[in-house]
């Protein structure tokens, strides 16, 4: 018998509800076990370089959930994110359609065509989503895509019906093939960017990103062509961007994965091959572009996620940008980078996001990502978190998502904390560390959990800035880390600081949780969301107001419990007075 993910991720609840008696108790055991200790070493001397605001990325399949009333909403949270400027990319911009959103669906119906084959434009419901991004502080990671019905070499059938649960290849559809004519795509691409031009302004449309289509290397998927058909593309659209507007930034290609060898085909078309448009040498690429994605699991009654996965993705990703001299210093976005690949696909192995694993796991990958544009010496520029919410769907029922109904989830607080990091990284060393290379070859798994800490050093503000995490692939009770973080080369003159403990954990930033104690309400009365709303913010640990400071170093205890997350920030800005 047939058994969606939805079934199955509720199946394997009840799973977990019903372990058996020693199963229990193992985790109970686990849990009450004596913490243990973890010491994590900053010093502010130590500079490793600028801390990069990589996290101000993200992006949804769904383009029209962004003008409705949860997706403004959440839109204001990123915003509110603050400088530098926060970017949404999302999917089927050019899709022909009335604009009412749906799973794995958007639609603008931005082309279509008269009886006798001409152009018809219409910018209104694309304006729309533009307009929203930019009300709430957020500038457009502009997708040139998909194909619309009337320029489709098979446009029939056109608009899925694809819903959780069903065949994930039903999704492509004729939106997926190449243009009957070249020239009308051209024309269309650059109709749209000079109309950009016109309403937003040059100077505003050059701070957005522009690329072609999405993972065009999936064979018989996203893209239903070949890979110089997809050259094609990409270089008439490519060329029209940058007809309405010379300085615009265009790039690509937002590959599934490292993008193997269709990537490497790829950048060595734009670099030395002959431009499908202009005739000339090369296509231009101001920025490159790929997706990582973790790879989850469900064993022995709990969630075990793959950020081996996601790591080692982007360390290959990395070395291949790296091997081409002429890209060494090209800023790279990673245009989708997730635990896993399907935001609204449910299942028993996606039970992580809800709660503060998401949180733990993105803390752990994001630092990992800085670490890794070290290491190849590469100008890692964003990572698009892949995750937006679905409009009037049931509270939290298992979509990666940034918000439920309006209530952000745990894992949005994660960027609210990197958010208030800034200036230079500075060294963090934690004895809890198992490294970026061993857990690339083997995961966090074992009796061996990843606390760790990326630190920052703000001169202007004088401030100090340390995330810890307390991540493990295995998503089980275990005991807490017993932190002992200790910070040298503070400015001598300084003998105290302002203390602000900012936590992510089962009891604090975690309206998750809250919604359970309220007994899963499906309808939350009026007062109940308001205790959601309010646990849904980034909550403080209850501690001291200041540490004092002696020659430069400092110390700080405190209990870490497992995927649970800590921002700790210094601040003695009154001091430097």
């Amino acid at each position: 018998m047939h058994m969606s993910p939805l079934v199955r991720f509720a199946s394997g609840l009840a799973l977990l509800l019903l372990a058996p008696a020693a199963t229990v108790v193992r985790a109970q055991s686990a849990a009450s076990a004596a913490p243990f200790p973890v010491s994590i070493r900053v010093d502010a001397a130590q500079v490793r370089g600028e801390l990069k605001p990589i996290y101000r990325f993200f992006g949804a399949d769904e383009p029209n959930y962004a003008t409705m009333k949860d997706g403004r909403k959440l839109l204001g949270n990123i915003g509110e994110l603050g400088e530098p400027q926060e970017y949404f990319r999302a999917h089927s911009l050019l899709v022909t359609g009335d604009g009412t959103p749906a799973f794995k669906w958007g639609s603008t119906n931005a082309y279509t065509e008269d009886a006798q084959g001409n152009p018809i434009y219409n910018w209104t419901v694309v304006d729309r989503i533009f307009d929203t991004y930019l009300e709430h502080g957020v500038k457009p990671y502009a997708q040139i895509g998909f194909m619309p019905k009337a320029l489709s070499t098979h446009p029939d059938p056109y608009q899925h019906e694809w819903r959780p649960g069903f065949p994930y290849n039903d999704i492509y559809t004729g939106w997926a093939y190449p243009p009957k004519d070249y020239a009308k795509w051209g024309e269309l691409v650059y109709q749209w960017v000079k109309h950009c031009v016109a309403r937003y302004g040059a100077a505003e449309v050059e701070k957005w990103y522009w690329e072609v289509w999405n993972e065009s290397n999936i064979a018989n998927g996203y893209w239903r062509g070949t890979p110089e058909e997809f050259y094609k593309l990409h270089d008439y659209a490519v060329d029209a961007v940058r007809r309405a507007l010379p300085s615009a930034r265009v790039g690509g290609m937002d590959a599934a994965g490292d993008g193997g060898k269709f990537m490497q085909d790829f950048l060595e078309h734009c670099l030395h091959g002959k431009n499908y448009a202009t005739g000339q040498t090369g296509t231009p690429l101001d920025f490159l572009s790929f997706h990582a994605k973790g790879s989850p699991s469900y064993v022995d009654g709990h969630v075990r996620t793959g950020i081996a996965a996601q790591l080692r993705t982007i360390d290959v990703a990395f070395t291949r940008f790296a091997s081409f001299p002429e890209l060494k210093n090209k800023p790279i976005i990673i245009g989708e980078s997730d635990p896993d690949g399907c935001a609204a696909c449910q299942g028993p192995q996606l039970g992580y996001r809800n709660g503060t694993m998401y949180s733990s796991y993105t803390a752990a990958v994001f630092a990992r990502k800085h670490l890794l544009a070290e290491k190849h010496g590469v100008n890692l520029e964003g990572a698009v978190t892949w995750a937006f919410e679905f409009e009037d769907q049931p509270y939290f029922a298992g979509f990666r998502v940034m918000a439920s109904n309006g209530i952000v989830l745990p894992v949005f607080n994660t960027f609210r904390m990197m958010a208030k990091m800034g200036g230079r990284r500075i060294e963090a060393q934690s004895s809890g560390d198992i490294g970026v290379e061993q857990i690339i070859k083997s995961g966090v798994r074992g009796a061996q959990a990843d606390v760790a800490a990326l630190a920052s050093l703000d001169t202007a503000k004088h401030q100090l800035a340390v995330l810890v995490w307390h991540y493990h692939d295995d998503d089980v009770p275990g005991p807490d880390a017993a932190v002992d973080l200790a910070f040298a080369g503070l400015p001598a003159e300084v003998h105290s600081a302002h203390l602000t403990h900012y936590r992510i954990d089962g009891s604090h930033s975690n309206a998750y949780a809250v919604w359970q104690k309220l007994g899963s309400p499906n309808a939350p009365n009026k007062a109940q969301y308001a205790q959601l709303q309010a646990a849904s913010q980034l909550a403080q640990l209850d501690g001291p107001a200041s540490v004092d400071i002696a020659n430069g170093a400092a110390d700080l205890k405190f209990p870490l419990p497992r995927q649970g997350v800590s921002l700790v920030l210094l601040d003695w800005s009154d001091s430097a007075k």
